[in-house]
């Protein structure tokens, strides 16, 4: 597969006639509005290459603006995710999508652990009880913590596994393909703030996509530029496709 392959679907995925109005960042995360909603991306360090925008992403198309998301300049690919999320992670989108919002579960929601082996790209809050009930969970981190896999170790863990719990951000620092093609033949799950809500990625080897629909713009803005620590749902609501 082409590189940017899973990229380019998503670019092509996006729904018209938008534009990107105002932009936001933080330590943790990028924020892009529209005037149809909201997306973030988790912000990410690392701008030696130079961006494919100089003058940044306000006031650009909004499909224009997403294809940061491919840029090498990963501060410029976060904010060119939050784009692609507030062109694509929007009620009405949803509703179009006859999506509903999940009940309690939310991405694990009607997966079981027990017995199965578990990897988890990024260290992130798993389901109640799923250490008990896995035969072993494997979370692998760029910045491990105690009991944590390095991120170089996902060469050799993802083929083991049966369920694999990817974070969005994989997208903006361009690692999902390859983690992709490492779990073929494990469910795979990608999940958190920073994903579209995209049905092309289904068609990419993915079972289950879950993100959020920001609905309290002014709030998750002030959690953005405040560089506030924690999770962003409470802004929005959660939805999950499936495959």
């Amino acid at each position: 597969m082409r590189f940017f392959s899973l990229y380019d679907a998503l670019l092509e995925d996006l729904p018209g006639g938008l534009t990107v109005e105002a932009v936001a960042g933080g330590d943790c995360w990028a924020m892009a509005e529209t005037g149809a909603g909201a997306g973030i991306a988790m912000f990410t360090r690392g701008d030696s290459i130079p961006p494919l925008f100089p003058a940044g992403l306000a006031g650009l198309p909004g499909e224009e603006a997403a294809r940061a998301v491919k840029s090498w300049n990963l501060p410029e690919a976060s904010f060119g995710l939050a784009a692609l999320n507030a062109c694509c992670n929007t009620l009405d989108r949803m509703e179009a999508l006859r999506c509903r919002e999940p009940e309690g579960g939310f991405y694990a929601d009607g997966l079981d652990f027990s017995g199965k082996t578990v990897g988890m790209i990024g260290h992130m809050h798993g389901p109640a009880g799923l250490r008990e009930q896995a035969k072993a969970l494997y979370i692998l981190e760029k910045e491990p913590q105690s009991g944590d896999y390095p991120d170089s170790a996902c060469d050799w863990l993802l083929p083991q596994c049966d369920i694999v719990i990817i974070t969005g951000s994989s997208l903006v620092n361009k690692t999902l393909p390859h983690l992709l093609e490492l779990c073929q033949d494990a469910v795979t799950v990608l999940t958190g703030p920073s994903v579209p809500l995209c049905p092309a990625l289904l068609d990419l080897g993915i079972d289950r996509v879950s993100g959020f629909v920001p609905v309290d713009r002014a709030g998750l803005r002030a959690h953005v530029e405040n560089s506030v620590h924690g999770s962003p749902y409470r802004y929005g609501i959660p939805f999950t496709l499936k495959r």
